[in-house]
């Protein structure tokens, strides 16, 4: 156990890897706006063909103006497969909830419903890499003979679209009307014929041999890694950039500079992910970075070494979850911009003020000094000749011998008296600056800890208690008489691998309530040692002994709810929470210990089980 007094001010914690090469770091933008290339529409194209192949299309909705929703009831069961062709976030999955329609369908979607609703799909493909899937239905028409028709999507950002076409690929309709005075390169519009627009001439890499792909990248008088996707269809910065860094080489780097052997290390990463597409074996995930979303492939990343990896048992899946999380985060961030903005705005206030303090507390160092002056003065002064503008004398403190400067105007004694006088301003200086500056990190320390609590913030609910913080400690002013608003929120709840409930708190009321409300004496307590982050509590077992494996875990979840989130290694302090005191006129969350015990974690708590939130 430790002696040592630990003061801990807490309230809750919380990319670009710091070894990606500067290309990446260069189009972390750019690559999130290709996160749905070829590869992706690949993977969740053979998830359609597998289960959707040979179903009926019983129900055709419009939930939006510029997507479909396909309720297809196959041999595998019932499914909803939404497509969207909207030019911020064209999307298409399998999705597991019901939408909202209007009461009157648009016109596209009653003209599907005349002509493909209650028709079989024969097969649904993706041409090359492209950024299209086309499915391919078989219907009776109004004579009763048997018809084909191709309901084909288009996800290419801003020119997304749906179309339908008949069997000569002669467009019927499609969802975005696109004439020539829009597009000189293709209309699409009803009566004309179908064909993809081949803008900037990329290779299809699924044929691509190697003599090909060694004639094609060394021409290329830009980036490696900008060469690989400006080249090859479905290929995007994202995974043209993973290509470099799998085969070891800087994808800044210009692709006319490549040696020999680092050509062929890029075509033999190129080689075998065209075989992870060809043989289908995909990787479906999304890589976390502080708790939150940061991408998704269909691949393994493997330039992304620090962040966190959840596996998906489909793509449609993976899509679902990372879209609505995404939202979810863009949601909070939009509802507590305000609380940050406060929150920062007054942080950056204290820091400065804090800053300014500690530089005058720097220049109070030579109050001692001129105190020892006025001493020696006093002591061996009567032996200066009159007029001296300094005086050689041993410090009795140090036995050193130090050279007094004087006023040759003044007397030994007034010189004396003219030092003390420097002494007392500087020490009521200091001791005041001393006060000011402990109530000044003890607000900054406040404030990080809120900006914390604003970081793992999940829903609006979350939001309410740190507003009312901030009311109370005079960031915010409570409008008009408004009373408290109710608080629904609650601490997170964990279920540790060996049964043990951990309760983690998401701001400082919450820490409060946990450590000094709901906690028993002999509960553990568990927090990031020097820095915000969450109380964590681990209810002890009357029966017995708790086993290590729940304390590692609870010390992740401490971890992982503090500034350490995202690191190897974090230094997490624990003792029972019969030591954990709270000082008398303390802010919420702030908290003492004197005795603990320490250990060093990683903040990956992938296999532990939220119950609730």
């Amino acid at each position: 156990m430790s002696g040592i007094l630990n003061y801990i001010w807490h309230g809750n914690a919380g990319g670009v890897p710091a070894n990606t090469p500067k290309s990446q770091k260069n189009t972390e933008k750019e690559s999130h706006t290709m996160a749905f290339d070829g590869i992706t529409i690949a993977c969740i194209t053979k998830e359609l063909q597998t289960l959707l192949t040979g179903g009926r299309i019983v129900k055709i909705a419009q939930p939006e103006s510029d997507a479909l929703l396909l309720t297809i009831r196959s041999g595998q069961g019932n499914y909803r497969l939404f497509l969207s062709a909207s030019a911020s976030l064209p999307l298409l999955y399998l999705y597991p909830e019901t939408m909202t329609s209007p009461m009157t369908a648009p016109n596209f979607c009653m003209l599907l419903r005349k002509h493909i609703q209650n028709g079989r799909i024969l097969q649904i493909t993706q041409p090359g890499l492209e950024r299209i899937v086309r499915m391919e239905i078989e219907h009776l028409n109004e004579m009763g003979d048997l018809c084909r028709k191709s309901l084909l999507i288009e996800i290419m950002g801003k020119h997304s679209n749906i179309i339908f076409m008949d069997d000569r690929d002669t467009i019927i309709d499609s969802i975005k009307h696109v004439s020539g005075m829009v597009s000189s390169v293709r209309e699409v519009l009803p009566g004309r014929p179908y064909f993809i627009p081949r803008t900037q001439e990329k290779e299809d890499p699924l044929p691509t041999q190697a003599a090909r792909f060694h004639t094609l990248l060394p021409s290329k008088a830009m980036p490696a890694y900008k060469a690989l996707y400006m080249t090859f269809t479905g290929i995007s910065p994202l995974i043209a950039q993973e290509l470099c860094y799998l085969a070891g080489i800087d994808g800044d780097k210009p692709a006319q500079a490549l040696s020999p052997e680092e050509r062929t290390a890029l075509w033999d990463a190129f080689y075998h992910l065209i075989r992870r597409i060809t043989t289908g074996t995909y990787f479906p995930h999304i890589l976390y970075e502080k708790g939150l979303p940061k991408e998704y492939a269909c691949i393994p990343l493997t330039c992304y070494e620090n962040c966190e990896t959840k596996a998906f048992a489909s793509v449609s899946e993976l899509l679902h979850t990372y879209y609505a999380e995404k939202n979810t985060v863009t949601r909070i961030r939009q509802k507590s911009a305000d609380l940050r903005r406060i929150v920062q705005t007054a942080l950056e206030r204290n820091v400065k003020k804090y800053d300014l303090q500690q530089k005058q507390i720097k220049d109070t160092e030579k109050k001692e000094l001129y105190r020892v002056y006025g001493e020696l003065l006093n002591t061996y002064g009567y032996g200066t000749a009159p007029g001296s503008k300094s005086m050689q004398a041993v410090n009795y403190y140090t036995g050193e011998e130090i050279t007094i400067p004087l006023d040759p105007l003044l007397s030994p004694s007034e010189n004396a008296k003219k030092y003390f006088e420097k002494y007392g301003k500087l020490k009521r200086t200091y001791e005041a600056l001393s006060e000011l500056t402990k109530k000044g990190r003890a607000e900054i320390d406040h404030l990080e800890s809120i900006a914390a609590s604003l970081d793992i913030a999940l829903e609006e609910e979350d939001l309410v208690q740190i507003r009312e913080e901030l009311i109370e400690s005079g960031f915010v002013r409570r409008k008009g008489g408004k009373k408290k608003s109710k608080v629904t929120s609650r601490p997170f709840h964990y279920i540790s691998s060996d049964g043990y409930d951990i309760y983690v708190g998401k701001n400082n009321y919450q820490n409060e309530e946990l450590t000094f409300r709901f906690a028993s004496g002999n509960d553990w307590w568990f927090h990031a040692k020097g820095m915000p982050g969450s109380h964590v509590i681990l209810k002890a077992d009357k029966d017995g002994e708790i086993p290590d494996r729940a304390f590692e875990e609870a010390g992740k979840l401490a971890a992982y709810y503090s500034r350490a989130r995202g690191q190897q290694k974090a230094e997490i302090d624990y003792t029972r929470k019969k030591n954990v005191k709270k000082p008398g006129g303390s802010a919420p969350g702030f908290v003492v210990y004197y005795t603990n015990y320490s250990l060093v974690i990683d903040s990956d708590i992938a296999g532990l089980r939220l119950v609730s939130n």
